[in-house]
């Protein structure tokens, strides 16, 4: 199991953890900070997906016209982390 610490920028989360599997299943996301329910849900909906797929349906996804979100930042963590 490998373990991701991302930094995100332009949004309200200042942290993102989880882990990622040797099948690259994304496991225990967290978020520190920002919308605590929604990324508790994001979380809780990710459980044991492929993270790619997941990086696919998260990647764009737009907060409030800053151009990124939370979910966008989990995407390019994780683009970040299977490259």
């Amino acid at each position: 199991m490998k373990h991701v610490t991302y930094t995100p920028s332009g949004v309200c989360s200042v942290k993102i953890d989880y882990d990622l599997d040797e099948d690259g299943k994304i496991y225990n996301v967290e978020f520190v900070r920002g919308c605590n329910g929604n990324l508790k849900a994001i979380g809780k909906l990710l459980e044991g997906t492929d993270a790619k797929q997941a990086a696919d349906i998260l990647r764009g996804n737009d907060c409030n016209g800053r151009g990124t979100s939370c979910a966008d930042q989990l995407a390019k963590s994780i683009d970040e982390a299977l490259a």
